[in-house]
């Protein structure tokens, strides 16, 4: 099992985060929730997003792509403000060409918000975060109705 190793926003200490689990990660020595940031393939999207235990943020991406990079750190600092509440799940469109004609990836970047394997929202192009935060905030709480 493939994992990422991430520090804790709560005691700074460094854990060991599984791309794929069931429940939520944690940090292994005060217990505060994790950001569950993790990279996904063809091969292994089913088991990372679609039996995930929490939503998943997916950002479809590429190396190559400037505006791609700009998103990232505010995609990763969503992951961290809503630890324990999201995975967020990197897809570089190079290396999975299969995920992008799936899910009709025309543009990066494009995001999804999948929970319990269906698609609930959709946004393409580059946003500044405060907009990411209300898009995503709207996605998971219409996702709960």
């Amino acid at each position: 099992m493939e994992a990422r190793f991430v520090r804790c926003p709560g005691c700074g200490k460094t854990n060991r985060i599984p791309t794929t689990d069931y429940g939520r990660p944690h940090c292994g020595s005060c217990k505060h929730d994790l950001p569950w940031i993790v990279d996904a393939v063809d091969a292994d999207f089913k088991r990372i997003v679609e039996q995930s235990s929490v939503p998943a943020l997916i950002d479809f991406w590429a190396v190559w792509c400037g505006p791609c990079l700009l998103v990232s750190p505010a995609l990763e600092q969503l992951a961290t403000e809503k630890a324990g509440r999201i995975k967020l799940v990197k897809v570089d469109v190079d290396r999975a060409p299969g995920l992008s004609s799936r899910f009709a990836v025309q543009a990066i970047p494009t995001l999804l918000v999948v929970v319990s394997g269906m698609v609930i929202a959709r946004q393409s192009g580059a946003a500044p975060a405060p907009e990411l935060r209300i898009w995503l905030d709207h996605a998971l709480s219409s996702s709960l109705s």
